[in-house]
């Protein structure tokens, strides 16, 4: 695949003309991360932002005692750095190539000229943010106003709406960050999962996950239904 067919798949630049994604194309750097391979700091000046093509890209924040909290764990076709473009600050976060990844980098300065000249593409990304500021509140919602059980249901259903198999789901990060995303810890985590476990809710191998009872998770989720996790 060329430049411009990557540009047509990412949600982004979708609806956009065929000359509005080959001028994308123009300013767009093809980059390739390995696995563990920091793409920015949080504070660095932003010059630009990305899009993922292949791979898994971990953005996350670390304490003064160097703790770290998972905010996303991105996939193809998403985007990440946007902020800057628009406020001119460093990124609010870190960002590390969880996996080896390709990576589109479209530099702010060139993509500000675009908008300029075509302010329609600001208008898709526009939509972008105010998407990314939705999830942003119900992250923070989950984190301050649920307990783990809800937090974690609602994150395997969440997992479940993008699975092929839908009840089928495999976690592609370890127990220790998924604990991070939950904010908790991993000893809590795997409690959690055992007694969804011995509850029928869900069966566990590994990395690998089977919804069996959605409807108690659902109620787990979003009514706050109580899970004995002693």
């Amino acid at each position: 695949m060329n430049v411009i067919d990557h540009i047509v798949t990412i949600p982004l630049f979708e609806g956009l003309q065929k000359k509005q994604h080959a001028a994308l194309a123009m300013i767009a750097i093809n980059r390739l991360y390995k696995k563990g391979q920091m793409i920015f700091s949080e504070g660095d000046e932003g010059t630009g932002f990305y899009a993922i093509i292949s791979g898994r890209v971990k953005i996350f924040k670390l304490s003064l005692e160097g703790k770290e909290q998972i905010l996303h764990m991105m996939g193809p076709g998403d985007i990440f750095g946007e902020v800057p473009v628009f406020t001119g600050q460093g990124y609010p976060a870190y960002a590390e190539a969880h996996a080896q990844s390709i990576l589109l980098y479209f530099p702010r300065n060139a993509f500000i000229e675009l908008v300029r000249q075509d302010p329609s593409l600001s208008l898709n990304m526009l939509a972008v943010l105010s998407w990314r500021l939705r999830k942003f509140a119900a992250l923070i919602e989950d984190l301050s106003l649920k307990a783990v059980p809800g937090r974690l249901a609602a994150y395997l259903l969440y997992l479940s709406k993008s699975s092929p198999g839908k009840d089928e789901l495999t976690l592609d990060i370890s127990k220790g960050q998924l604990a991070s995303i939950l904010g908790t810890i991993p000893e809590t985590l795997s409690r959690i999962l055992g007694k969804m476990s011995r509850q029928r809710l869900i069966k566990s191998a590994g990395s690998r996950m089977r919804i069996l009872d959605r409807t108690t998770l659902e109620k787990i989720a979003t009514e706050g239904m109580k899970l004995d996790i002693t």
